[in-house]
């Protein structure tokens, strides 16, 4: 990977993280003119709601990134995630290898030299919270595997975590605590214990203070009252966090109901 090390070390590399809500709707919309925008090295993408081919298809390589995509086994056009990347990684990983984990095409990993990064659009609980318990068996199960991968080499692992980690992380947290899908006390502990296994949440950690969302629903003008939810997350090794100069968060992008988060990295 020596020329993504070139690139860090004549000024920064970017990874940001989006979900877009069905790429083949927001590549109508503004999306290469954002991808631009964003700069990005690293581009994750989650619920892109397209089969892997039509994927590679709609983000070819003329836009200067080769594309990898993961998509759903279990039902046609949903879920999804894939990386887009400048420069061509060692390799390219599918899935946790956890036959329940891995029908939904939830996670893709890019592997560097020196570290990976992580695409991952993490189970909501659902309606009535119905999938409260697979979730907090998905947590568990994704904590190790991220384990697994950091014993190898640092990671970034990006992506829709459908939590809200703390109460500054979302609109009404009294209104939605134990009662929405995304803030109940399970999903929290579950972030929490990831946190606790050696990764950094650098938007909170470069910005301790600052109330920013990165999803609103559609109804009732969430957007414009902004009444939101920060469930979108680049977390990083700890041992990696001093080499993360700078986290933000791109409101001002609306092609999708979330919009992008990321890092600007110094190796």
């Amino acid at each position: 990977m020596k020329k993504n090390q070139k690139t860090a070390e004549n000024g920064s590399f970017r990874v940001v993280t989006w979900n877009v809500n069905g790429i083949r709707s927001i590549a109508k919309k503004d999306f290469f003119t954002d991808l631009k925008l964003m700069n990005p090295d690293v581009l994750c993408l989650q619920e892109t709601k397209a089969a892997a081919e039509e994927v590679v298809e709609v983000l070819d390589s003329k836009h200067g990134y080769h594309v990898f995509a993961n998509s759903s086994k279990a039902r046609k056009g949903y879920s999804g995630t894939a990386i887009l990347t400048r420069e061509q990684p060692v390799d390219v990983l599918f899935d946790m290898g956890v036959g329940k984990h891995d029908q939904e095409g939830r996670v893709i990993a890019a592997e560097y030299s020196n570290f990976f990064v992580v695409s991952v659009y993490v189970p909501n609980s659902g309606e009535g919270l119905a999938r409260l318990d697979y979730r907090t068996e998905w947590d568990k199960d994704f904590n190790q595997y991220l384990k697994w991968l950091d014993r190898r080499k640092p990671v970034l692992v990006c992506g829709d975590f459908n939590v809200a980690h703390q109460a500054i992380d979302i609109a009404r947290p009294k209104e939605n605590y134990n009662k929405s899908a995304g803030y109940t006390q399970k999903e929290i502990d579950g972030f929490t214990e990831l946190l606790g296994s050696g990764f950094e949440d650098t938007f909170r950690q470069h910005h301790p203070d600052e109330v920013k969302y990165t999803y609103w629903n559609y109804w009732m003008n969430a957007r414009e009252k902004n009444i939101g939810w920060r469930i979108d997350y680049v977390l990083v090794s700890s041992r990696f966090s001093k080499s993360v100069r700078e986290a933000f968060i791109m409101n001002e992008l609306k092609g999708s109901d979330h919009c992008p988060a990321g890092i600007d990295v110094v190796l």
